[in-house]
C-alpha cells in the first residue's frame, strides 16, 4: 500500500490567509491536532494547534505565525510504513502527501493510517494466534513457516517486535485456522519458546484491539 491509496477526501487543507480560529474550528470538526496550509498545490507547511494556541489571537492568518514543525510530507509513491515513521517522529494527526514533483495533493489521517494497519494484520479474518519468544540471532521465517505450513495451516500476517536490548524478539502469528493445536506442539517440539496463544475469538478480538492500541500510542507518544 503506498500513500496515494490511503489518501483522505474528508479533511480540507485551509489557506494561508485563513484565521487561525477558522483553522482550529475545522481541526475540531475533523478531530485531526494539524492541518496543511496550501496554496494552489503549494504545500507551505503544517500548523498544530499548540501553533495556533501560541498565537493567543483568533483572528491572526495562519501564515503571521512562525511554525513549529519543519514542513513534514511524504511524496505519492512512498510506502505508509514511511508515513507511520513521520507521524511517530513527529507526532502528527495527519501527514501531507505531495506528489512527486512536491505539489500537494492530499492528506492522510491517522485513523486511516491505523485502520490500514489493521488490515495488513489481517485482523478481521477468523484465525488463531501464536506469540513466540526467541533470540534474536535464532530467528528464521523459513523455519517457522515450514513448522506451521507443515500442518496444513497458513501465516495470514506476522509481526515481529524487538526487545530494547536487541536481544530477543517476539514473533506474533495471525493463522488461518482457529484450531492451532497441531502448531503449538510442532513448536514446542523443535523447543520454541511460546510466550501466548489465542484461539477463541474473543480473546482474539481483545489481543488484537490491544496491538491496534499500542501502535497508536506508539504514533502518540
Amino acid at each position: 500500500m503506498i500513500a496515494i491509496d490511503l489518501i483522505s477526501d474528508v479533511v480540507p487543507a485551509i489557506h494561508k490567509n485563513d484565521t487561525a480560529s477558522e483553522a482550529l474550528n475545522w481541526m475540531d470538526v475533523f478531530r485531526v491536532s494539524h492541518l496543511p496550509i496550501v496554496v494552489d498545490e503549494e504545500y507551505l507547511g503544517l500548523i498544530s494547534e499548540t501553533d495556533i494556541f501560541d498565537m493567543n489571537n483568533p483572528e491572526k492568518r495562519v501564515m503571521d505565525h512562525e511554525l513549529s514543525l519543519p514542513r513534514p510530507f511524504i511524496t505519492e509513491d512512498q510506502h505508509i510504513y514511511e508515513a507511520a515513521v513521520l507521524v511517530a517522529k513527529y507526532k502528527l494527526t495527519v501527514i501531507p502527501v505531495l506528489t512527486t514533483d512536491e505539489k500537494y495533493i492530499g492528506i492522510i489521517t491517522i485513523n486511516d493510517l491505523a485502520q490500514e494497519f489493521s488490515h495488513l494484520m489481517s485482523a478481521n479474518n477468523p484465525g488463531g494466534i501464536i506469540v513466540l519468544e526467541l533470540r534474536t540471532n535464532d530467528y528464521s521465517l523459513s523455519e517457522i513457516a515450514q513448522i506451521v505450513e507443515g500442518n496444513d495451516v497458513k501465516i495470514l500476517s506476522l509481526y515481529v517486535k524487538t526487545t530494547p536490548t536487541n536481544e530477543f524478539v517476539d514473533i506474533t502469528l495471525k493463522l488461518n485456522k482457529n484450531d492451532i493445536s497441531a502448531v503449538i506442539q510442532t513448536f514446542e517440539r523443535y523447543s520454541y519458546k511460546i510466550k501466548a496463544t489465542y484461539a477463541d475469538s474473543k480473546e482474539i478480538d481483545v489481543m488484537l484491539k490491544e496491538r491496534l492500541d499500542s501502535f497508536l500510542k506508539y504514533l502518540n507518544t
